[in-house]
């Protein structure tokens, strides 16, 4: 039986699943983050085939027919061609194919047809398949110039937002302590500073699930940077909807860490969507974008 393996390389971790033709999944594995940036192919390499050969072991399998990746940061060149290269010679499938997270996520959520994709993790972005089928993208510019609505901004959000209220120009905050015990640092706010200004890009984004757990615990410093994450995300979509001629109603799926379950991140993205206007119907099917890495991997084969 010819494998499969579909990836997800995002800027927290890489997950991989592998199927038979039948695109059902019969392992999957967890690794290291695999986004890639200048300079960092080799690295993202190394954890994306990591993953990989942890899930085809699962599988009782070495190699694979075809393989394709949706990573981080792939949509720049010469970083794609450069991490595609490296995967072809790491010998884990016959044919190999590297695009970008939220390409995969797209066909995950949407398959072939029209409408927009909202993912929201470390990093931001959307991106729209019109019905004659092009793609257009909205935010996706990276940390240092955008990824509005991202795990990253609301965890720097929040920093600020501490940082303020130790100063006396801003409320106290619940995030302080959850923040110091998240970081293992004494529980005030220049110890998680100190803390965030040489932590991993990654880690500080973590904090996010930090400021909505205050939010959900009723902090109000944590609900409203909640609530403008959820209007930045939200942002992306009404970008993309004017592209979508005529009045039909344009299909919204949103995926990511900072979306998943019940929290509140979710809940008021959905809340926003929803009072968006007829011109936007919200999927709220769980999205999950090694499945559209492993659909386009059936076609590459």
């Amino acid at each position: 039986m010819t494998l499969l393996i579909g990836v997800d390389a995002g800027a927290s971790h890489s997950t991989a699943f592998v199927s038979g033709p039948s695109l059902d999944v019969v392992a999957r594995a967890s690794g290291a983050a695999g986004a890639v940036a200048p300079g960092t192919v080799a690295e993202a390499s190394a954890a994306i085939v990591a993953t990989m050969r942890t899930a085809l072991a699962a599988a009782r399998a070495d190699r694979a027919g075809a393989l394709v990746v949706g990573a981080a940061g792939a949509g720049r060149e010469p970083e794609r061609t450069e991490l595609e290269r490296a995967l072809a010679q790491a010998g884990v499938a016959d044919r190999v194919r590297v695009t970008t997270d939220i390409e995969i996520a797209l066909v995950a959520a949407l398959g072939d047809g029209p409408g927009i994709l909202l993912l929201a993790g470390t990093g931001s972005g959307a991106c729209a398949r019109l019905p004659g089928g092009e793609i257009r993208r909205t935010g996706g510019h990276g940390w240092q110039f955008g990824d509005e609505g991202s795990g990253y901004a609301l965890a720097r959000s929040a920093l600020a937002a501490m940082a303020r209220a130790s100063d006396g120009r801003g409320p106290a905050t619940a995030f302080t302590a959850a923040a110091a015990t998240a970081a293992g640092v004494d529980a005030n706010a220049q110890a998680v500073l100190a803390w965030a200004r040489t932590a991993p890009r990654a880690a500080v984004a973590d904090l996010a699930r930090v400021v909505q757990e205050a939010a959900a615990g009723g902090d109000a410093v944590a609900r409203e940077l909640v609530e403008q994450t959820a209007t930045d995300l939200v942002a992306h979509v009404r970008a993309l909807v004017p592209l979508f001629a005529g009045p039909a109603a344009v299909p919204v799926a949103i995926a990511g860490g900072l979306v998943r379950g019940r929290q509140p991140v979710r809940r008021a993205v959905l809340r926003l969507l929803a009072d968006a206007g007829p011109r936007v119907c919200v999927n709220e099917a769980v999205v999950e974008p090694p499945r559209g890495a492993l659909l386009l991997a059936s076609r590459l084969a």
